[in-house]
C-alpha cells in the first residue's frame, strides 16, 4: 500500500513539472486524450480555464490536482501543441466483476454489502487501497464469528477495455468451539445457573442447530450485560464484572473464557421518590410507581417503572420524555432510595406518518389501518395500536413505528413505520395414488393480500375418494372507509365418512354464503350475514341407523337457508404468531323458519396469548359448541355435528374419534359425532433460533370430547348427557410453522387417560389450519 502511494505522489510531482513548463499563453481549443469510459465535460469541470483564457503554470498545477483528487485517473499530463492545450489521461481500471469462493458462514447479499459499504463494488473505480481495506473488513467479520484460523486471498485481474475482475478465495477453516466457560468470584449463584442466563454455552446435542458452541464476540458483550442484568435483579447492586480472559488453544479451534467478578451484597428498597417537572400530575405519575419498600432491589422493576411513566406521558404527545432511574445507595444499611428524574420535553405533534418496505403492499392498505394522524398531538398508545393493526394483517414479517424528530423544529416529530413483507399467495398442485383413494388430484391458490389491495382469494379443489371440494372464497376487509368488510364463498364439498373411519355415509353440500363485518371498537367486529345449502345424503342399509332415520325423515337432500350471526374480539400483537393479547369468537347460525330443516348451532373460542420472557409464550386455547333444532324438527343434521380428536382439536386421537359411537350392521364401531362439545389446549411456544419468528416449538396439554346421541342395544339413540368424566387428555410436543405452502403442524402426543374403543394416534401432522 505505502509503494503505491509513492508511485502516485511521483506521478502526481512529474505531471506539476510539466505544467509548470510550459509557459504562458492563451488558450485556442482544449483536447483531452486518453478517455474510455469517463465523459470530456467530467475532465472540463475540473480545469480552471476555458477556451479563449490565458494558461498559466500555476492554473496547470491546480488542474491536475483536481483531476488526481477526483479518484479516476492514474496518470495526468498537460502539454501544448501549438495554442492548444493537451489534457492526457490513464484512467483508473473499473471493476468487472467480484468472484468470491469458499464462503459458506455469510450469504452472499451480506458480503456484497459490506464490500460495498468500504467502496468495493461491480461498476466502481478500482483502487488498491479499496481492496485492502475490504480484505480488512471481511477478516474482521470473520474474527468476529470465530473463525480465528480464517485466510482471505484478494486478486485483482486485468481484463480488456481497462477493466478488472476481483477474486477473493477464502478457507474459513473451523470455526472457534467453546471448550469452556468458567467464573471466578460468584459465591451466591453457581456456574451452571449463570451459564443458563447466557446465549454462549459449550458443546451438547443441539449445538449443530442453535451454535450456541461457537465464539462470537458480540454474544459474549451481550452475555455479559445479561448476567450484570442478572444480578442487579436479585438485588446485588455493587456487583461488577472486574475482567473478562479469552483464550484461543494453539490449534486455533477451542476457546476458553474466563470471568472473573464480585457479587457484592443485596440491596433493599428505602423510599421512591418522584422530581422534575411533573406537570401537575404528580397524582397519577405516583400511582404508576408501584416498587414498594422493604422489597429486595429489582433493577427490571425499576426499569419498568421508568417506562410506565414514559408512556404516560408520550400518549399526551410528550414524545421525547424521559424519567431517568437513580438508584442512591446506602452502603451502611445496604438499602436504595429510587429518584427518578422526570423531564417531559416539548409537546410535539405529528408532521407526518412516513410508510417504507412496502414494495408490493398498497401504500393505502397499510395507512387505513394507522390510528396516528397527522397534524394531531403524538400520542404512543395510538402509535402502538397502529403497529399491532398492521401486524395483524399478516402480510409482513415485521412492523416497527417510531418517532423521529423532525430537523430544524423544536415541537414535530414524523413518524416512521418500516415493514418487512413476507409471502402471502401460495399455489399448490399435487397428484397421488393410493390402494384406498384411487387418483387423488388436488389444487389451491390462495392470495391474503391481492395485488397488495388487502383482498383475500382462495380456490381450492380436491379430489380424493374422502373430501371432494370444489371451493371460492373472497374477502374484502375494507368496502367502506369506515372498514365494513365483505365475505362470500361458493363451495361444492363430498364427504364420505366411510373412508374416514366414521360412518358408512356420503353427503354433498352445494351452497353459498355471504356475510358482513362491521367494526364497533378498535378490537370488536360484529358479523352478519347468510347462507343457503343443499345436502344430498348417501345412506344405505350398512350406515347407522340414526342416518337412515334422518333421510326417511328429511329426504336424500334437504335444502336450508341459515340466518348467520358472529362477533369477534382481538388484541393479539400479531395473528400469525402472536406472543401477548386474547382472541375471543362467538359465531351463530339459525336455520330458517319453514325450510326443511330448522336447527340452530353456537360456537365460541377464547384464546390468551401471555409473554413469559422474550422467548417463550403460554397460550390458552377453550372452544364450546352447541347445537339444537327447533320447530317441527326432531334430529340435528348430522352434517353439522361437531367433531373431536386431531390435531385440531385434541392431538393423540385419529380425527374426529372422541364422542358418540355407533355399531353398524358390520359390527364395527362408527363415530357419530355430537350436537355439543368442548376443546381445550395450554401450549408452551418459543420460536426456533435462526428461523423466521413463525417457526415455533411447543409443548402441550389438550383435552375435549362432543356429546350427541348415542345408539343403545335396542336399536334406539338417547341423548348422551355432558360429564366432564368424558373428556379425554392429552400431552406432547411439536413443531409449528406458517411455510410458503401454509401452515404446518407436526406433534407426538402421548394420551393421559385412554379408554376402551378410543383409536389413538400418536404422530400427526396437518397443512392449513392454526390453533
Amino acid at each position: 500500500m505505502f509503494a503505491n502511494l509513492t508511485k502516485t505522489a511521483a506521478a502526481v510531482i512529474a505531471a506539476m513539472v510539466c505544467a509548470e513548463g510550459a509557459s504562458a499563453f492563451v488558450i485556442s481549443d482544449i483536447r483531452v486524450e486518453g478517455l474510455m469510459r469517463t465523459e470530456p465535460g467530467t475532465v472540463f469541470s475540473h480545469l480552471p480555464f476555458r477556451s479563449g483564457d490565458e494558461y498559466t503554470p500555476d492554473q496547470g498545477t491546480r488542474a491536475i490536482h483536481s483531476l488526481y483528487q477526483s479518484g479516476l485517473f492514474k496518470d495526468v499530463s498537460l502539454t501544448q501543441d501549438g495554442d492548444v492545450l493537451v489534457v492526457k489521461v490513464i484512467e483508473r481500471p473499473a471493476v468487472a466483476t467480484i468472484e468470491t469462493h469458499g464462503i459458506k458462514a455469510f450469504d452472499k447479499a451480506g458480503v456484497e454489502t459490506s464490500l460495498r459499504d468500504v467502496g468495493l463494488a461491480e461498476g466502481r473505480i478500482f483502487d488498491q487501497a479499496t481492496l485492502d481495506r475490504a480484505d480488512q473488513e471481511l477478516r474482521r467479520q470473520y474474527l468476529a464469528r470465530g473463525y480465528y484460523g480464517v485466510k482471505i486471498k484478494t486478486t485483482a485481474t486485468p481484463l480488456e477495455r481497462n477493466r478488472v475482475r476481483i477474486t477473493i478465495n477464502v478457507d474459513e477453516g473451523r470455526a472457534s468451539s467453546i471448550a469452556s466457560i468458567s467464573f471466578t468470584g460468584n459465591h451466591l449463584f453457581d456456574s451452571e445457573e449463570l451459564l443458563d442466563q447466557m446465549q454462549l454455552g459449550m458443546p451438547n446435542w443441539f449445538s449443530w442447530y442453535t451454535k450456541r458452541d461457537l465464539y462470537s464476540r458480540e454474544k459474549l458483550a451481550a452475555d455479559l450485560e445479561t448476567i450484570r442484568s442478572f444480578y442487579l435483579n436479585q438485588g446485588y447492586l455493587d456487583f461488577k464484572i472486574d475482567s473478562v480472559q479469552v483464550s484461543i488453544s494453539p490449534n486455533k479451534s477451542d476457546v476458553y473464557i474466563t470471568i472473573n467478578m464480585t457479587e457484592g451484597e443485596k440491596y433493599t428498597i428505602a423510599s421512591t421518590k418522584l422530581t422534575g417537572d411533573l406537570l401537575g400530575l404528580d397524582k397519577e405519575l405516583e400511582a404508576l410507581v408501584t416498587i414498594q419498600p422493604g422489597t429486595v432491589y429489582n433493577a427490571e422493576e425499576v426499569n419498568a417503572v421508568s417506562s410506565a411513566l414514559v408512556d404516560k406521558l408520550s400518549t399526551l404527545g410528550y414524545a421525547f420524555a424521559t424519567a431517568t432511574p437513580n438508584p442512591i445507595a446506602d452502603q451502611e444499611k445496604r438499602t436504595v432510595e429510587v429518584v427518578y428524574t422526570v423531564d417531559p420535553g416539548r409537546r410535539a405533534y405529528v408532521r407526518r406518518v412516513n410508510i417504507t418496505g412496502n414494495n408490493r403492499t398498497r401504500d393505502d392498505v397499510i395507512r387505513r389501518e394507522v390510528r396516528q394522524y397527522e397534524s394531531a398531538w403524538f400520542d404512543s398508545s395510538k402509535v402502538k395500536t397502529s403497529r399491532d393493526r398492521i401486524d395483524r394483517l399478516g402480510y409482513f414479517e415485521s412492523v416497527t413505528a417510531d418517532p423521529v424528530p423532525v430537523p430544524g423544529t423544536r415541537d414535530q416529530v414524523d413518524v416512521d413505520i418500516k415493514v418487512k413483507e413476507r409471502p402471502t399467495g401460495s399455489i399448490s398442485l399435487g397428484a397421488g395414488y393410493s390402494t384406498s383413494e384411487g387418483v387423488i388430484l388436488s389444487a389451491g391458490f390462495a392470495q391474503n393480500n391481492v395485488f397488495g389491495t388487502g383482498n383475500s382469494v382462495a380456490v381450492d379443489v380436491n379430489t380424493s375418494k374422502s373430501q371432494r371440494t370444489y371451493a371460492l372464497s373472497v374477502v374484502e376487509p375494507y368496502i367502506t372507509p369506515e372498514g365494513i368488510s365483505r365475505s362470500w364463498e361458493v363451495y361444492d364439498r363430498r364427504v364420505d365418512l366411510e373412508e374416514l373411519d366414521v360412518a358408512d355415509v356420503k353427503y354433498e353440500t352445494l351452497g353459498g354464503s355471504l356475510a358482513w363485518g362491521i367494526p364497533f371498537t378498535e378490537q370488536d367486529r360484529v358479523f352478519l350475514g347468510g347462507k343457503i345449502e343443499r345436502t344430498k345424503v348417501d345412506a344405505n342399509l350398512q350406515s347407522p341407523p340414526r342416518y337412515q332415520d334422518y333421510v326417511a325423515r328429511y329426504g336424500k337432500d334437504p335444502m336450508s337457508v341459515a340466518a348467520t350471526v358472529g362477533w369477534s374480539r382481538d388484541s393479539r400483537d400479531n395473528s400469525l404468531a402472536p406472543t401477548r393479547g386474547v382472541y375471543q369468537r362467538l359465531n351463530g347460525e339459525l336455520g330458517l323458519p319453514g325450510m326443511d330443516i330448522e336447527y340452530y348451532k353456537m360456537t365460541y373460542q377464547y384464546q390468551r396469548f401471555i409473554p413469559l420472557s422474550k422467548t417463550w409464550t403460554l397460550a390458552f386455547n377453550g372452544e364450546v359448541g352447541y347445537g339444537d333444532v327447533y320447530g317441527s324438527s326432531d334430529m340435528f343434521p348430522f352434517f353439522k355435528n361437531f367433531y373431536v380428536g386431531g390435531i385440531g382439536s385434541v392431538r393423540g386421537y385419529e380425527s374426529g374419534t372422541l364422542g358418540p359411537k355407533d355399531k353398524n350392521r358390520d359390527g364395527d364401531m362408527d363415530n357419530l359425532g355430537g350436537d355439543r362439545m368442548v376443546n381445550g389446549s395450554i401450549e408452551l411456544l418459543a420460536p426456533l433460533p435462526g428461523g423466521d419468528r413463525t417457526l415455533r416449538i411447543f409443548g402441550f396439554l389438550d383435552t375435549g370430547y362432543a356429546w350427541g346421541y348415542e345408539g343403545d342395544d335396542n336399536g334406539g339413540y338417547s341423548r348422551q348427557r355432558m360429564s366432564l368424566g368424558d373428556l379425554r387428555y392429552t400431552t406432547g410436543v411439536g413443531v409449528a410453522w406458517i411455510s410458503p405452502l401454509g401452515p404446518l403442524k407436526f406433534s407426538i402426543a402421548f394420551p393421559l387417560n385412554e379408554k376402551e374403543g378410543d383409536d389413538t394416534q400418536r404422530f400427526q401432522f396437518q397443512i392449513g389450519t392454526g390453533f
